[in-house]
C-alpha cells in the first residue's frame, strides 16, 4: 500500500532507558504477555455480518487474524430487554438475562463453536459484562431489593438519560454473590478468556477485586478490561482501562480544534497519576462514539490509527475500521440494525493493507509493546507529534503529522544516518532525510538508524 495519508517516522537506535528514582507510584497488576502483544477487535454481532450472529463472526476469524488481531471482544451477547427499550431493537447494554445467550445471535453451542474456532487460531474471546444495570424486564427483577430505589420507593435508572435500564445496588450481598457466580460460569462453561466491563466505575471497586479473585481460582490469567479511566482500578482488579483522555485529545487535534501537543500534555498528566506499568486501551473509534473517518475523514482516521499502534498500551479496532466504514453504532444506531459496508473491502483494499502492515511492524518491534515513551521536539508541535519508544534493546522514534497541511522542518531524532523502512512502501519510494523532514498531509514514513 502506498502511504499517501499521513506521516509517521520510526528511528531504531540503542538508547538506554533511565528509570525515575523517586517514582512513588504503585505498580499496576501484571498482565499476561499475550495482552501486551495484543490487538483487540470489537465486534457488534448485530452489525458485523449479513446474518448478524455468532456464525457470522466465526466465518471472519481468519480475516481478522490476517489483520493482526489476537483478541475478539463481543459486545453483549445476552438477550436484550424489551420493556422501555430504545429504538426498534433495543440496546445490547439493556441485558435481560446474564446467564443466557441472545437467540438472535444463535445458541450456546454456536457461541462455544466461536470460542473453539478462535482458540484454534491462537485468538482470545472477551465478552461484555454489563454489571451496573439491567433491562426493566430482567430476570433479576424477581429480587427488587437488588436494585436502587428513589425517594418514592420505585426502582430508578442510573441517570435520567438511561431510561431503558434499571440501576443495580451493590450494597446487597445477594446481588454480589450472583454476579460473581455469573462471571465464573461464563469462564468455566464457555472458556471465555476475558471480560470487557461496561461502565466499570459505576460498580464498587471492592466488588471487582473480589470477583477477580474468584475468577483467578477458575482461570488463572483471565483478563479484565475496564470501561473507565480510574487509576485505582488497574492496581488489583483490571489489566487495562480506557484511555478516554487520549481519545478526546486525538479527536480534538485531528479536527483542528486543539494543537497536536494536547496529546502529549494529556499523556503526561495520565502518566503522573497512573500506576507504573499500567496498560491502557488506545482507540479512535468505538460503539459509543462517532466514527473518526466520518468526523475527520479517512486520511485523518488512519493517522490516528498509526499513533494508536505505535503508542504505549493496547490498540483497538472497531467493527469495520479496516474498510474505512463510517456507519455509526452510537445512538440511535446502537438501537437499530446498521450493517457494515463490507463491499468497501474490494473498493478500498489499501485500508486493510494499511492495518496489516502496522500490525506486522508492531509485532516485529518489542519496544512498541514493552518500551517506554519519551517525547521529542520538532519544528511544529501544533501539528506534529514526535516521540521515542525505548526498550527491549531498541528505540523507535515516531513522528506523525496530524494535519491536512504539509510539514517541512527538523525533528530532534538524534544522530544519523537513517534508512527509510516505511511499512507498505516500495524500496524505490523510500528516502533518508532526517533530521530535516518533509511530510505531506497525514502521510507516514518509517526510518531506521543505519549501521555505520
Amino acid at each position: 500500500m502506498r502511504a499517501r495519508f499521513f506521516a509517521l517516522i520510526f528511528v531504531i537506535a540503542a538508547l538506554p532507558f533511565a528509570a525515575v528514582a523517586d517514582d512513588a507510584r504503585p505498580d499496576a497488576r501484571r498482565s499476561p504477555d499475550w495482552l501486551r502483544n495484543g490487538i483487540i477487535y470489537e465486534v457488534f454481532p448485530r452489525a458485523f455480518s449479513a446474518t448478524g450472529d455468532f456464525a457470522g463472526v466465526t466465518a471472519q476469524l481468519d480475516r481478522l487474524k490476517g489483520l493482526g488481531v489476537n483478541v475478539v471482544w463481543l459486545m453483549p451477547i445476552h438477550p436484550t430487554g424489551k420493556l422501555r427499550m430504545k429504538g426498534a431493537l433495543g440496546s445490547p447494554y439493556a441485558v435481560r438475562d446474564y446467564d443466557a445467550v441472545n437467540p438472535e445471535y444463535g445458541t450456546a453451542d454456536d457461541l462455544r463453536k466461536l470460542v473453539a474456532a478462535a482458540h484454534q487460531r491462537d485468538m482470545k474471546i472477551f465478552i461484555d459484562v454489563v454489571a451496573n444495570h439491567t433491562s426493566w424486564d430482567s430476570v433479576l427483577m424477581q429480587h427488587p431489593d437488588w436494585y436502587m430505589h428513589g425517594a418514592d420507593g420505585k426502582i430508578v435508572p442510573p441517570n435520567p438519560d438511561w431510561v431503558d435500564v434499571a440501576d443495580l445496588d451493590y450494597s446487597n450481598a445477594g446481588l454480589r454473590e450472583y454476579m460473581k457466580g455469573m462471571l465464573v460460569r461464563w469462564v468455566r462453561d464457555f472458556g471465555i478468556d476475558g471480560f470487557r466491563c461496561d461502565y466499570a466505575a459505576g460498580v464498587p471497586r471492592d466488588f471487582w477485586e473480589s470477583a477477580r479473585a474468584e475468577l483467578e481460582r477458575v482461570r488463572p490469567g483471565i483478563v479484565m478490561l475496564a470501561e473507565a479511566d480510574d487509576p485505582a482500578l488497574v492496581e488489583r482488579a483490571f489489566d487495562l482501562d480506557y484511555a478516554w483522555d487520549f481519545y478526546h485529545a486525538m479527536s480534538e487535534a485531528l479536527a483542528g480544534h486543539a494543537p497536536a501537543s494536547l496529546v502529549r500534555e494529556t499523556w503526561e498528566r495520565a502518566e503522573r497519576k497512573y500506576p507504573r506499568g499500567a496498560l491502557r486501551l488506545r482507540f479512535s473509534d468505538n460503539h459509543d462514539q462517532l466514527r473518526a473517518a466520518g468526523q475527520a475523514g479517512l486520511p485523518a482516521a488512519l493517522a490516528a490509527s498509526a499513533v494508536m499502534y505505535t503508542f504505549d498500551g493496547v490498540p483497538l479496532l472497531y467493527n469495520g475500521m479496516e474498510v474505512g466504514d463510517t456507519t455509526e453504532s452510537a445512538a440511535p444506531a446502537l438501537f437499530e440494525r446498521a450493517p457494515i459496508a463490507w463491499q468497501m473491502l474490494e473498493r478500498r483494499p489499501q485500508v486493510a493493507g494499511f492495518y496489516e502492515s502496522l500490525a506486522a511492524f508492531r509485532r516485529a518491534h518489542a519496544s512498541l509493546t514493552r518500551g517506554a515513551v519519551r517525547w521529542l521536539r520538532n519544528a511544529d508541535e501544533a501539528r506534529v507529534l514526535s516521540y521515542a519508544r525505548e526498550g527491549a534493546g531498541e528505540a523507535l522514534v515516531v513522528v506523525a503529522n496530524l494535519s491536512s497541511q504539509n510539514f517541512a522542518g527538523i525533528v530532534d531524532a538524534g544522530k544519523g544516518p537513517f534508512e527509510d523502512v516505511t511499512p507498505g512502501r516500495a524500496v524505490a519510494e523510500r528516502t533518508a532525510t532526517l533530521p530535516a523532514v518533509f511530510l505531506g498531509p497525514w502521510e507516514f514514513r518509517v526510518f531506521r538508524r543505519a549501521a555505520p
